[in-house]
């Protein structure tokens, strides 16, 4: 897999993770805690695709 298909498919995986968060906050009855662990997930996925997008700049 080449880091630019990878860059895509960690961004797709982001934003439907994103919209998953989204989806969760307007359900009252939802986990705190697994919205928690979501965002976490989300921000993780941030940071690498951060972290790959810099290295293909060089």
């Amino acid at each position: 897999m080449s880091l630019t298909s990878h860059l895509e498919e960690l961004r797709k995986k982001h934003q439907s993770l994103s919209d998953a968060v989204e989806a969760a906050q307007r359900t009252p009855s939802f986990s705190d805690f697994e919205l928690a662990q979501m965002k976490k997930q989300k921000l993780h996925l941030k940071e690498e695709i951060s972290r790959l997008s810099e290295t293909a700049r060089h």
